[in-house]
């Protein structure tokens, strides 16, 4: 096990957690010490939900380790099934109380509680999060599902969906659900139950009584589909509707399995993207080179819309979840690259700095480090900070969710362009830092200020000292100047291949001559 300040993923019952949260009339029983109980600020705080979840810990302390730890599970478990009266219970013990073995299913087992208790077997040590939260969904699907369902026959009703996977914490799933439902409603599929995601575990009971499931999310939905497939021979879409070129793929998998029309969803003209992709202004995008990482589903997206949709280039794509790393192996070969497969944030960082993008694709650390590259970034995937959970409507998937897609990885790199811009013309007299604001009606350059009658001469003017860099050759102030003009998203690589080529050079300064030498070096 590797200690590390940031992890991608939490422990397993974090991945319970967000299923319990998600449903309804669902309790989970957590055998966890005292430091473990922070539930509370993951979905209140983070996700800004308006109550809290329902969690309950046994919080044992250090002392209780010397009596029986198993009745203080058992007291936790009948006084949450009293005060909330929840239709089942889910029970488990956390990474720390994993260790004492005190075994909570069997313990609620033997309780003959007056709801079904659904053990969790959630090995922390070996799987993570999302591993977690499937485990969990499917834990409850096979316990609740009622197996003598007999489906209903299709002639002369609609047909059915069950949509899958979205959890609580989910990168905008609440917002997906939306844009969802509204194409199922176009196709006249009617929707038998959305799970976790507001079910309940009396919805669960009747989830074979769909004609198919839809798989957003592999991550979380995808062991408790392969198993409806198995129990109840419900068919599943699997295509991620990210982008307008999968949203139609989408539309047109679930009209076959509907014996739907697809037309009135596939002439939906609320996607502007395909347009903006197409304007003037966007040839600007064209070739971009863009470094991607994050969750399968998204990651995965993400690169087909920069390669297909937008004409990026991606130079790296990676994914922090193990369990999924064939299907992004597969979309990095498409893109001729090969894939990042990682939960170490330090060799992400290391990758980006390599391959020095001109924009990122991430999740919320991915956002930190291009910060500090300097390189525009957009979030595009859990983990995600409070700021990814805003209160408009903001989804990612189909046609609007191309739009939110355009915008949010459009505008970083508009406004780089835009700082760019304002790099190159930094010496003229209207965009020098001497220079009022240019939108001003009485817009004048500020006089140089005067200190005891003499004036200072413009910063710019003053020959600077020669600057080391982490090898020890000098910058000359010259050569400072000329660096700053190449523009900032490849600045930093710039500096880099000049301050390799001195060292090779055994060059001890970087004056313009080394400057234009490295330069030459480089373009053979």
């Amino acid at each position: 096990m590797q200690l590390a300040v940031w992890t991608y993923e939490g422990p397993p019952h974090v991945g319970a957690m967000r299923v319990a949260t998600a449903m309804e009339k669902l309790h989970y029983v957590l055998h966890a010490p005292q430091g473990d109980t922070y539930a509370d600020l993951l979905f209140t705080m983070i996700e800004r939900r308006g109550k809290r979840p329902p969690v309950t810990y046994t919080t044992f302390e250090a002392r209780d380790l010397g009596k029986d730890t198993a009745q203080i599970f058992q007291d936790a478990a009948r006084e949450a099934v009293t005060r909330f009266n929840p239709q089942a219970i889910i029970v488990g013990a956390s990474c720390t109380a994993e260790l004492i073995q005190d075994d909570p299913g069997g313990l609620s087992e033997a309780m003959g509680l007056p709801c079904p208790a659904i053990a969790l077997e959630l090995p922390s040590y070996q799987r993570k999060e999302h591993w977690g939260a499937a485990e969990t969904f499917y834990q409850i699907v096979r316990h609740l599902a009622d197996k003598s369902l007999v489906r209903e026959p299709r002639e002369g009703r609609k047909a059915r969906a069950n949509i899958l996977g979205p959890t609580a914490l989910g990168f905008r799933h609440r917002d997906d659900l939306v844009e969802i439902r509204k194409i199922l409603a176009l196709l006249d599929v009617e929707i038998n139950l959305v799970a976790p995601l507001g079910a309940t575990p009396e919805d669960i009971k009747n989830i074979g009584a769909a004609d198919f499931n839809i798989v957003l999310y592999p991550e979380i939905a995808d062991e408790a589909a392969r198993w409806l497939e198995k129990t109840f021979d419900q068919p599943a879409v699997r295509t991620i509707p990210i982008g307008v070129g999968a949203t139609r793929s989408f539309i047109a998998d679930v009209a076959e399995l509907a014996g739907a029309d697809p037309t009135p969803a596939l002439g939906d003209t609320s996607s502007r993207m395909p347009w903006w992709s197409r304007s003037v202004d966007s040839t600007y995008l064209t070739s971009k080179r863009v470094f991607i990482f994050g969750d399968a589903t998204h990651a995965v997206a993400a690169a087909r819309i920069a390669r297909e949709e937008l004409g990026f280039e991606v130079c790296g794509l990676g994914c922090y979840a193990r369990e999924f790393a064939r299907e992004v192996r597969a979309e990095a070969a498409r893109c001729g690259i090969e894939a990042l497969i990682t939960d170490d944030h330090l060799a992400v960082e290391d990758a980006i700095a390599a391959a020095a993008p001109e924009l990122v694709l991430g999740t919320q650390m991915e956002r930190h480090i291009a910060k500090r590259l300097g390189i525009p970034c957009a979030v595009i995937s859990a983990p995600v900070h409070v700021q990814d959970f805003p209160a408009r409507h903001s989804p990612q998937m189909g046609f609007e969710g191309a739009n939110v897609i355009f915008d949010t990885w459009v505008h970083p790199l508009v406004m780089g362009l835009e700082e760019h811009l304002l790099t190159m013309f930094r010496e003229d007299f209207e965009f020098s830092d001497e220079a009022g604001a240019s939108h001003h009606a009485a817009h004048s350059p500020r006089k140089a200020a005067v200190t005891d009658n003499v004036s200072e001469a413009p910063v710019a003017d003053i020959p600077a000292p020669a600057m080391a860099d982490e090898c020890g050759a000098l910058w000359t102030a010259e050569a400072e100047r000329e660096l700053k003009k190449i523009p900032f998203f490849v600045r930093g690589k710039a500096r880099r291949n000049t301050e390799n080529f001195a060292a090779a050079e055994g060059r001890r300064q970087i004056d313009l001559e080394t400057l234009y030498d490295a330069k030459a070096h480089y373009a053979r």
